[in-house]
């Protein structure tokens, strides 16, 4: 485990009463229409007070998504995967097998108002998570996301190992992060991930840490509470 330490601002995103998110995983391949859906409707809950705060975690079919700042000439195979348009910020992504993607739906009315803060946030969420596993990790100025550096004889490199997208209503966080963990690198060929074509996208198996989907879980659970606070089992959505 890496040492992390956190910045003041993001320390604020604990909730002050102390309310555990929580924590929920699907099993299987869940539908991307239908996670669209239950997202909304569990922002919306939130939003009303009807609902607890919930981290969802999954893995989709092998699909492409298009933030609100997608460039259509960043989709370079259109007929490889089916391509969903939707409402988080963020340009192209990948989401397949293999790749952990966990729907945040936080009440940000309880933890600063402050999107920048959030992401960074998410962003510090993840390098913790990454630092259980022994992987040094950061983010970028002007790149969204979270980035390890690889070096070999004569040669260096930054690949992308997380990204973020997310969408805030009424001060309620939707959409979320997707962390590579084992899924096919290759896929990524199809678009310009988030936008960034002169740098590459990596995974946990693919810089040697045969991490499983469960370990990466637990990575990620033991990280989100250091930078969000309690979490408690849950129930996820049920669908396709």
């Amino acid at each position: 485990m890496l040492s992390q330490s956190l910045s003041p601002a993001v320390s604020k995103l604990i909730r002050e009463d102390g309310v555990a998110v929580e924590w929920a995983v699907s099993p299987g391949l869940v539908d991307y229409p239908f996670a669209v859906e239950a997202m909304e409707a569990r922002a919306a809950a939130i939003a009303a007070g009807e609902a607890p705060e919930l981290v969802w975690l999954l893995e989709h079919p092998p699909l492409y998504t298009a933030g609100v700042s997608s460039k259509d000439g960043d989709l370079l195979d259109a007929g490889r995967f089916p391509v969903h348009r939707t409402g988080r910020g963020g340009q192209f992504t990948y989401h397949g097998p293999g790749q952990r993607v966990a729907y945040v739906m936080l009440d940000l009315n309880r933890r600063g108002k402050d999107v920048r803060t959030f992401v960074r946030g998410l962003e510090q969420w993840i390098i913790g998570a990454l630092g259980e596993f022994g992987v040094p990790a950061d983010m970028r100025d002007g790149r969204v996301g979270v980035w390890v550096e690889r070096k070999g004889p004569g040669w260096s490199r930054e690949d992308k190992i997380a990204a973020i997208g997310v969408k805030v209503r009424k001060w309620v966080s939707f959409h979320g992060i997707s962390l590579n963990v084992e899924p096919d690198l290759t896929h990524f060929g199809g678009i310009v991930p988030c936008g960034i074509a002169e740098h590459g996208v990596t995974s946990l198996v693919d810089l040697g840490v045969p991490a499983t989907m469960d370990e990466a879980d637990e990575a990620l659970r033991v990280s989100f509470r250091r930078v969000f606070g309690a979490v408690e089992a849950g129930e996820a959505p049920i669908g396709k």
